[in-house]
């Protein structure tokens, strides 16, 4: 393996220190620039020379960086540009213009697919099950369907990472619902989306590659502590919050009890979906699984959550990748694609 310049690109002030020597590791878990960190340290133990470069709104200073460090490839960690997560794209529009190498989703995939409602009603013209839903434009009256039934799930149509979505984002009735697409047009500041909520298993798979596609192990989210009345979902604290996490016994590991053949039709599933959209580098692909066995697709995560020990590194590792070789194919696959 030849050594490469890497320019590993983070939102300003996500940097990770330059030593952590002084830091308890509990502290690193925690850290808000833990990916950053071990992406940055993953790549400098395989021999890489690496530079951290963060980013806020200034492409001048990525220009400037480029042409001085003459990297390899950009290591991209970015989900925004100027705090907005449907600019990610333009930044690796910006890469391909300079011709720069990159790793991750190409800048059209991106795009498609941070767009819940345009993601959704794709994959629904190819019949991939998707739950019913309606977009409820930000500035517009706000009028629900009669076909759209409740219970129904309300979030931005934008967002990532579960920004706004709590246990208030699952509605049983008309003025609910009102004021939850409020909430989204006047707190989030984007177009909101309502979908029918499916009861169910929620499932996670990662996928790898460009055009040659490997799937990962069926992940699941399981909430072990959470009473049988309330409905599993996956909000912010959820996911972030440890204490949260610890209080209902929240965990991610291989799903249990799934047959071969739907493991297969699962995986088969998300290869489909990466062609629809135009994905390469890697995703995440979440969906739902009804106690009759109905799976319905939920959400496309191109560039997941990559810190070691997160939900798409460890089911790498249960596929017999390790986190230093996945971050090494991440590089190659960035590599091939450009």
């Amino acid at each position: 393996m030849k050594k490469k310049r890497i320019l590993v690109l983070v939102r300003e002030g996500l940097e990770p220190p330059e030593t952590t020597d002084n830091l308890s590791y509990e502290m690193i878990t925690n850290a808000s620039w833990k990916t950053e960190y071990d992406v940055a340290v993953t790549l400098e133990e395989l021999g890489h020379e690496v530079r951290v470069l963060g980013l806020y709104d200034k492409l001048a200073v990525l220009r400037k960086t480029i042409e001085a460090f003459r990297p390899h490839i950009a290591f991209n960690l970015l989900e925004e540009f100027a705090g907005e997560t449907q600019y990610d794209h333009r930044i690796v529009t910006y890469l391909e213009l300079l011709k720069v190498s990159y790793t991750g989703c190409n800048s059209k995939g991106l795009m498609i697919s941070r767009d819940k409602a345009l993601t959704k009603k794709l994959l629904a013209y190819h019949r991939i099950g998707v739950p019913h839903f309606s977009v409820f434009p930000a500035g517009c009256r706000i009028r629900r369907p009669k076909r759209l039934k409740f219970p129904l799930f309300v979030k931005s149509t934008m967002e990532d990472a579960s920004l706004g979505i709590s246990q208030a984002s699952l509605v049983k009735n008309e003025d609910g619902f009102i004021a939850r697409v409020a909430f989204i047009h006047e707190q989030i500041g984007k177009d909101a989306i309502a979908e029918e909520f499916i009861e169910g298993r929620e499932l996670y798979v990662g996928v790898l590659g460009n055009k040659r596609l490997h799937t990962f192990p069926v992940w699941e989210l399981l909430f072990e502590k959470k009473p049988d009345d309330q409905p599993l979902i996956a909000t912010a604290r959820a996911k972030w919050n440890l204490n949260y996490k610890k209080k209902w016994g929240i965990i991610s590991r291989k799903a249990k009890d799934i047959p071969d053949d739907l493991a297969e039709h699962i995986k088969g599933r998300c290869k489909k979906i990466y062609r629809i959209l135009g994905l390469s580098g890697y995703a995440r692909f979440d969906f739902r699984l009804t106690p009759d066995g109905a799976l319905y697709f939920l959400e496309a995560n191109p560039n997941p959550e990559l810190a070691y020990g997160e939900d798409f590194a460890e089911s790498a590792e249960k596929a017999g990748i390790s986190y230093h070789e996945l971050i090494q194919r991440i590089i190659n696959l960035g590599l091939r694609w450009n």
